[in-house]
């Protein structure tokens, strides 16, 4: 039995967001726990779907001893503040130094965090640790797919064990490979070689999706790598020589910083067997370039053309507000897909989350069937929007509290205020409100304010990916919407100051100089 301490820092950081990540984000719940440390943590993560969970589970089913520092998760945002990465980082410190020593070390990151005082916020953390610790411990991290992955992160880290899919639906499950991986380091006692390689290229975000190529096929050649060298009759990675385990990390683009951009590291105990696999991957993703891309419609376009489908479907259609997904820094509130489907009086349309926490107190205080004559969204103004303005019908409120039943969000437990469904019945267009920026990822977020989402006629999303796993299962399309938004879906837009040069900003773009 090992004494393993397990923490966890998260957050996804869009530069180009308007709002920071505060300490007061990371304190409060939403879908995900609030701040925990110490023995709160180990009750306070059970049963959610993200990796300390899956983490945690697993090393005490080893009969490791876990010894809980703290964990901490805000929504994608701007920078974390100076004052809030130094309170997460500097308690976890501290209680490192004050409970040691210990056999190994796992924390739960995200790999692509900007503080306001350090551009690779996880690299940071884990020079800290090291310094702590010493170099010789095993230290494994499990990643978000989004990871911005730096040689820092790679260099401090033994190893490191990302998602594979997107939507996220293996984070817990990341979590347990993470903890299995650093059980088998403990009992070989054996150095890893690293084989890291970057790519000169960003990939936006809503072509990383798994579930499509090019990604899906990448993903395949990773497992198949993974599994190909092992003996027979064992696991992959459980024997003495080849390839121990490879995570291969598409890339944050939202985020202005030099290491931004796909990255992939293989570990394992003989060095030719790991280059060659990391080229053989590398190669792959090269390869594939030209296919991350696909058709962005405009509001307008969208909303004509999902009219005219959902005459003669038997499925929802889906609309992906994707430069407006709250889960890459969006602000959950612009209106401009709103707009085009009131004025083409898409009749039984829903739109959400719209985050708007002054018109879903006004529609609870109102209450069901009274008319709300005021605007709603736009309550950050984002590229200069306003509010729309119509006679708001309030048709179901809800308090924000239920349990999420889908794949990504299964379990989660939300907590995010207030919510209400309001219909403009000039347009017969309806929009879900809400109090916390949350992803449209779950059914049960329009459930829970009387809305069945398999039997709406056109649905709109603010997401990018995450919510096809919950969503397209019941969809007879899915149409991908560029509509105003803080997470800008063509990385060629953004105004990039600190990234390296000869990146191109998208695959097959200009070059970044």
């Amino acid at each position: 039995m090992a004494r393993i301490a397990v923490g966890g820092f998260q957050h996804e950081t869009n530069t180009f967001s308007p709002q920071l990540a505060t300490w007061e984000e990371f304190e409060r719940a939403d879908a995900w726990p609030p701040f925990l440390r110490g023995g709160e943590m180990i009750a306070g993560v059970e049963g959610f779907n993200i990796p300390i969970a899956g983490a945690i589970k697993t090393l005490a089913g080893l009969g490791h001893d876990v010894v809980p520092l703290c964990w901490a998760a805000a929504p994608p945002s701007s920078w974390v503040t100076r004052d809030a990465y130094e309170k997460i980082a500097g308690w976890m410190i501290e209680d490192l130094r004050a409970q040691g020593p210990f056999d190994a070390i796992y924390l739960d990151l995200h790999g692509a965090m900007v503080a306001e005082h350090h551009q690779d916020g996880e690299g940071e953390l884990m020079r800290r640790v090291r310094d702590v610790v010493g170099g010789s411990i095993p230290l494994v991290a499990s990643l978000d797919y989004h990871t911005n992955m730096t040689p820092e992160m790679v260099r401090h880290a033994t190893a490191m064990v990302g998602y594979r899919t997107y939507p996220h639906i293996d984070m817990a499950a990341t979590g347990s490979r993470a903890a299995e991986l650093l059980d088998r380091l403990l009992k070989d006692r054996r150095p890893l070689y690293k084989a890291y390689r970057q790519f000169d290229f960003l990939i936006p975000l809503v072509w990383q999706c798994t579930l499509l190529d090019p990604a899906k096929g990448i993903f395949e050649l990773l497992e198949e790598i993974e599994r190909g060298t092992a003996k027979s009759g064992q696991p992959a990675g459980s024997h003495n020589q080849g390839i121990v385990s490879v995570t291969h990390t598409p890339g944050f683009p939202p985020a202005d910083t030099a290491q931004c951009g796909p990255a992939l590291v293989v570990y394992g105990h003989d060095k030719a067997a790991t280059e060659a696999a990391a080229d053989r991957l590398a190669e792959a993703v090269r390869r594939s370039e030209a296919a991350f891309a696909g058709k962005l419609y405009t509001p307008d376009e969208a909303a004509v053309e999902a009219i005219r489908l959902a005459q003669t479907a038997t499925r929802p259609i889906v609309l992906a507000d994707v430069q407006d997904n709250p889960g890459a820094g969006g602000t959950s509130d612009t209106v401009g897909l709103l707009r085009a489907l009131m004025a083409h009086k898409a009749r039984g349309a829903v739109i959400g989350m719209m985050v708007d926490p002054g018109a879903a107190q006004a529609a609870t205080e109102a209450g069901e069937g009274a008319v709300l004559r005021r605007g709603i969204g736009a309550a950050v103004g984002y590229g200069g929007e306003t509010p729309v303005e119509a006679d708001w019908r309030v048709v179901k409120l809800g308090s924000g509290i239920f349990t999420g039943t889908g794949p990504f969000y299964g379990g989660a437990r939300f907590r995010i205020g207030p919510m209400a469904l309001v219909t403009d019945e000039a347009s017969g267009v309806s929009a879900v409100l809400a109090c916390k920026r949350i992803q449209a990822a779950d059914q049960e977020m329009f459930r829970h304010v009387g809305v069945e989402p398999a039997r709406t006629p056109i649905l709109a999303l603010k997401s990018t990916v995450h919510f096809r796993a919950d969503f397209q299962p019941i969809a007879e399309t899915i149409l991908v919407v560029q509509s105003t938004g803080a997470h800008v879906t063509d990385p060629v837009e953004l105004p990039y100051k600190h990234l390296r040069k000869g990146v191109r900003l998208r695959p097959l773009g200009p070059v970044h100089a």
